[in-house]
């Protein structure tokens, strides 16, 4: 015969000896405490996803086609993958050469980068320079100058900076200018607030399809998340 207990009119005898048998069921399995972790992991997770794809939604154009952003990879590729970078953010360093490896091994993902320097005025002066570089010579010199501002060790300094104008076979003058012009603090400006909506707070954040990826991620995440979302 099964007895059904009312928890709402509990005697404290009866609340004393409930709580005692959940503490010994407890004690004498441990892991449905790991169990029961797992699941509330997995709920927050479901969660996030939900919340961020919500996020990437209502805020689509912005993020996919601002019509300032640096865009390469494969132009017409499936799904496209979006990096807020910080040129001295020693994680976007690293994430690089993944970056560069995910595009050869998947030749069909259009790449865009969002200029996010938020590590203090070199962070600042070298976003500058990456966009004054684009908006002069176009996307190819660009990717060149990202490329190199990566691997910069030394302080962006205008030494440094005449130097990189030169290899690019721009204008170092005409570069300099540039770097003050209202078309570069807007586009600086606009990341940023984008940034703000999307809840990013730090370097390098991708996103890939309809997820996001924060922080250093290896390459076959990578791969295994382009692959996932091309199944959607």
């Amino acid at each position: 015969m099964v007895i059904a207990l009312d928890l709402n009119n509990l005697t404290n005898a009866d609340r004393e000896g409930l709580q005692k048998e959940i503490r010994r069921y407890i004690l004498e399995n441990p892991d449905i405490i790991f169990e029961a972790a797992d699941l509330v992991r997995k709920r927050e997770a479901a969660i996030e996803i939900l919340e961020d794809e919500e996020l990437i939604k209502s805020n689509y154009e912005e993020i996919f086609y601002d019509n300032y952003s640096y865009v390469g990879g494969n132009l017409d590729g499936d799904i496209t993958l979006v990096e807020f970078v910080d040129y001295k953010c020693s994680y976007c360093r690293k994430a690089a050469e993944i970056v560069r490896e995910f595009l050869k091994k998947d030749d069909n993902i259009r790449f865009i980068v969002k200029e996010f320097p938020i590590l203090g005025e070199a962070s600042l002066t070298t976003s500058k320079f990456a966009i004054a570089v684009k908006n002069i010579g176009g996307s190819e010199k660009y990717k060149l100058a990202h490329e190199i501002l990566l691997t910069l060790t030394a302080e962006p300094n205008e030494i440094y900076l005449r130097r990189i104008a030169t290899e690019l076979k721009l204008d170092p003058n005409e570069l300099l200018k540039e770097m003050e012009s209202d078309a570069v603090l807007k586009e600086i400006s606009r990341t940023a607030e984008l940034a703000q909506k999307l809840q990013i707070s730090g370097t390098p954040t991708f996103i890939l399809g309809g997820q996001f990826l924060r922080g250093f991620v290896p390459l076959e995440m990578l791969l295994q998340v382009a692959q996932s979302e091309r199944k959607k």
